[in-house]
C-alpha cells in the first residue's frame, strides 16, 4: 500500500486534464469518451449485475495463479468481498464500456475474468462485440457464466485454465481491437502477455494493462511496454495504462486524470 500510495502522490504531480492533452487523437478520445458524462442506456444493467455479486454472500475457494489479492488471503472467499475488493468499480466499467463502443472494438479479448463485472461491461457497451475472457480459476468462472447467461449477455466465450496453456490455443489466428489485460499482476507474466497479444494486434488495436502502480515490478512492466518500439502512444491514469500502436503518430506518452 505504500508504494501504491507513494506512486499516486507522483502521479498527480505529473498528471494532466484535458487542457494539458496536445495530441489531437488524445484530446478527442479523453474529451468524448473519458469525459462523456451523458447518462447510457446500459449502465442500469451493469449495475445489477455489479450489484447481484456485491449482495451475494455465499462462498467460494478461489485458485490463484498470478500475484493474488492485496486485501483478501485466505482463498476461501465471499463472492461479495471479490466483487467488492477485486472487481471493477462503477466508474471504470462505465468508462471501460465507453471505450468499447468509442473505439469500435468488435473483436475482444480479457485475459482474467474474475467474477465478470469487467466483462459485463464490455458486452453490455458493445453488444455487436464477439468477447473472449481468459479465466484460470474454475470457481469464479462457474458464477460469471452463470451471470452471463442470467443477463443474456450472449456475445461471450469464456475459456478455463491456467493462461501460460490457454492464451496461446485461444489468439491463434486471431486478430484482436481491444485487449483488458487483468489477470496477473506480476512483471514477468505481463510482460510475456503483451508480446504474445502484440503479434495478434493491429494499427488500431488498443490493449489496456489494468494495476500498472500495483507493484514496483508492474511499474517495470508498464515501463518495458511503453518503450517498445511498436508502441506509439500511451495514456497512463494511474489505475490503468492505455496502449495504442497508431504507426502514423510521433511517440508520446500522457499522463491524464480521469
Amino acid at each position: 500500500m505504500l508504494f501504491q500510495s507513494k506512486s499516486y502522490l507522483k502521479f498527480l504531480l505529473k498528471s494532466t486534464k484535458l487542457h494539458g492533452v496536445h495530441s489531437p487523437f488524445i484530446y478527442e478520445l479523453v474529451s468524448q469518451c473519458f469525459n462523456d458524462t451523458k447518462q447510457k442506456g446500459w449502465y442500469s444493467q451493469f449495475e445489477k449485475y455489479r450489484n447481484s455479486l456485491i449482495n451475494n454472500s455465499s462462498s467460494i475457494t478461489v485458485e490463484d495463479f498470478g500475484a493474488g489479492s492485496k486485501s483478501l488471503k485466505s482463498n476461501k472467499r465471499k463472492i461479495s468481498e471479490i466483487a467488492k475488493n477485486a472487481g471493477i468499480t462503477s466508474k471504470r466499467g462505465e468508462l471501460l464500456g465507453r471505450f468499447a463502443t468509442y473505439l469500435n472494438a468488435n473483436v475482444i479479448l480479457e485475459i482474467g475474468t474474475s467474477l465478470g463485472i469487467a466483462t459485463s461491461c464490455l458486452a453490455l457497451g458493445n453488444p455487436k462485440a464477439t468477447i473472449t475472457t481468459l479465466e484460470g480459476c474454475t470457481a469464479t468462472a462457474a458464477i460469471a457464466t452463470d451471470h452471463f447467461k442470467k443477463f443474456k449477455l450472449n456475445n461471450i466465450n469464456t475459456v478455463i485454465g491456467n493462461f501460460n496453456e490457454t492464451l496461446a490455443k485461444t489468439i491463434d489466428g486471431n486478430t484482436y481491437d481491444l485487449i483488458y489485460f487483468d489477470g496477473n499482476h506480476q512483471k514477468e507474466a505481463t510482460i510475456a502477455y503483451f508480446n504474445q497479444c502484440l503479434r495478434h494486434s493491429h494499427n488500431e488495436s488498443v490493449f489496456i494493462f489494468d494495476d500498472i502502480y500495483w507493484s514496483k515490478e508492474m511499474k517495470e512492466a508498464w515501463k518495458y511496454i511503453k518503450e517498445h518500439p511498436k508502441v506509439s502512444l500511451t495514456i497512463d491514469t494511474f489505475h490503468w495504462g492505455v496502449v495504442f500502436f497508431r504507426q502514423e503518430q510521433v511517440k508520446e506518452h500522457f499522463v491524464v486524470r480521469v
